[in-house]
Formats: structure tokens, C-alpha cells, sequence
């Protein structure tokens, strides 16, 4: 099993930045993929970043390109979401995500809120 802790969240203005935090444990070694992803009120869980073992970044959805950067520190068992010009619209809980062979693990979610 995979356990997932994110940090990071809050309330920011529009424009502004933050960065979320997650801290995997448990079996990391079977980890591939670790991703982000985000459900606001009424909407589907959309995935915004996904990131490789390698550390190779392959998928942003057009709607945060150019604004969020997914990072990974494997010796820190940690991946990293950078969102940098921050939108009402991108107010959500953020979950970060791990694939290993046939499952995905999920955190418990960290809200991000951007309002003036």
C-alpha cells in the first residue's frame, strides 16, 4: 500500500502562487506515475498534472499550461505542484494521486481557494 499526504493549500488571491506538497510512503518503490488532480463543487475530479518516474512531466490540460509545474524529489518521496497566476476558476480540492502495477492510491485532498 501506498499512503499520500498533501500540504500546501489555501486561500489566495487571484494572480498569486502556491505550492502543494505531497509525501508518499509505504511501498514508493512500486510507484510509476504520480499526478495531481482537482474536483471543485459539482464538477468531475479533472486530472492537472502527471509526472513519471524519470521525472519526465507528460500531461498538463490546456486550462492550467503554462501555470502549474509538476515536480518530483525521489529522495524526499515527495511530488510538488507549483501553481503560479492563480484563477477563481482554479478554486478546488487538490488531490494527489500514485499508480502502481493495477491500482491507484489517493490523498484525502487539500483545498485551494482563490478569491479577493
Amino acid at each position: 500500500q501506498v499512503q499520500l499526504v498533501e500540504s500546501g493549500g489555501g486561500l489566495v488571491q487571484p494572480g498569486g502562487s502556491l505550492r502543494l506538497s505531497c509525501a508518499a510512503s509505504g511501498s514508493i518503490a512500486y510507484i510509476s506515475n504520480l499526478g495531481w488532480s482537482r474536483q471543485a463543487p459539482g464538477k468531475q475530479r479533472e486530472l492537472v498534472a502527471r509526472i513519471t518516474t524519470s521525472g519526465t512531466t507528460n500531461y498538463y490540460p490546456d486550462s492550467v499550461k503554462g501555470r502549474f509545474i509538476i515536480s518530483r524529489d525521489n529522495a524526499k518521496s515527495t511530488v510538488y505542484l507549483q501553481m503560479n497566476s492563480l484563477k477563481p476558476e482554479d478554486t478546488a480540492v487538490y488531490y494527489c494521486h500514485a499508480l502502481v502495477p493495477s491500482e491507484i492510491y489517493w490523498g484525502q485532498g487539500t483545498q485551494v481557494t482563490v478569491s479577493s
